[in-house]
């Protein structure tokens, strides 16, 4: 059975907090669907303007947006509703019951000369610790890390140029230790934006994580050994 990770390290056995059903549906570059009894929707884009199909309409009680790039914003009028709360800035937020925290950082290597700030969220679903990296452009340094704290499952990018690329990935990876890390911000089928596959970060996280891949990830315990997961683009 597996267990959930405090912010200290310790875990806490998923017999005593009851099933946890907390489901990922990825569509392309930074957008996830993040849902159980609330849903998060993160970096929404409108499809069109990268080549994939737009996110679902209607769905997001929360949406998050680590910056203001179109392939990480534009869809932000269609995935909300009238009474959806949007997360744009760094700080402590609660919304629709969910703790919800964000970092600041860059989106390159020259302290957002380049291409301008990310900002880093993490939120926590069903008692689990979800960390969503945005449009990361830096590897993090040990304060950095501390302020994001003990993750669960991390949402990071892996496709270089615009981001850090996937072998940064895998040592920002073993650096933060979550039990589960998904892939994102990689080449896929009829995009339009120039990064590359995910190749490079799953080769290297294989030697000390479990690779698998899936449609979408439901996660009703977090897995005794630590796995990376694929998922399919549900925007293709």
């Amino acid at each position: 059975m597996g267990a959930v990770k405090t912010d200290t390290g310790s875990k806490v056995p998923l017999t005593e907090r009851g099933e946890i059903v907390l489901t990922f549906e990825w569509y392309g570059q930074a957008c996830f669907k993040v849902e159980n009894s609330s849903t998060i929707v993160t970096d929404p884009h409108n499809g069109e303007t990268i080549g994939l199909k737009p996110p679902p309409a209607d769905v997001a009680d929360v949406v998050t947006i680590s910056h203001g790039h179109h392939d990480h914003a534009s869809g932000e009028d269609i995935v909300t509703r009238g009474d959806s709360a949007i997360i744009k800035n760094s700080g402590s937020y609660t919304e629709k019951g969910l703790s919800i925290k964000g970092i600041d950082s860059f989106h390159d290597k020259e302290k957002g000369s380049k291409r301008g700030k990310n900002v880093i969220f993490t939120f926590r679903m069903g008692g689990v610790k979800v960390c969503h990296l945005g449009d990361l452009g830096h590897l993090l340094d040990g304060e950095e890390i501390e302020d994001i704290g003990s993750v669960d499952v991390l949402l990071i990018p892996v496709g270089g140029n615009y981001t850090i690329n996937g072998s940064e990935a895998a040592d920002l990876t073993e650096l933060l230790e979550p039990q589960v890390v998904i892939p994102m911000h990689f080449l896929v089928e009829g995009l339009t934006v120039g990064i590359s596959g995910p190749e490079e970060f799953l080769e290297e996280i294989g030697h000390t994580y479990e690779v698998k891949e899936k449609s979408i990830l439901e996660l009703k315990e977090l897995p005794e050994e630590k796995q990376a997961v694929k998922l399919d683009c549900l925007a293709n």
